[in-house]
């Protein structure tokens, strides 16, 4: 998507929201947001999770990976990646995270489709 927008790759910012098994679960085992997390970075991107749920040292401790557990009040995030179905993902307010351009991809299809630009 970005390539097609004409953005740049590398050394974009990205968030990626939920990094857990599934939905409303903290455990992280077995996990296909950590392949995210390694393609995008693998691309020399800057990628940023945030998931309410999941336990920051059992990330790290599991994969290596620095996670959030407070929203980010920043912008400038080129795309946003919602990996995992939470609940709280539903209400969130992502224009405080857009800037102009940001894109928005809904892995799991739960965000209304008129604020992403792609779904699966």
């Amino acid at each position: 998507m970005m390539i097609k927008a004409e953005k740049p790759v590398k050394g974009a910012k990205i968030l990626i929201l939920g990094i857990t098994f599934k939905e409303n679960c903290p455990d992280i085992r077995n996990t296909r947001a950590i392949d995210i997390h390694k393609a995008l970075t693998d691309f020399g991107i800057e990628v940023t999770i945030y998931d309410p749920w999941a336990k920051p040292e059992e990330v790290m401790h599991e994969y290596g990976v620095p996670i959030i557990s407070e929203f980010p009040e920043s912008n400038g995030y080129a795309a946003i990646i919602l990996a995992v179905a939470h609940k709280e993902f539903l209400s969130l307010n992502l224009s405080t995270l857009k800037s102009s351009g940001t894109l928005i991809y809904d892995v799991k299809g739960i965000l209304p489709a008129n604020i992403t630009d792609s779904r699966l």
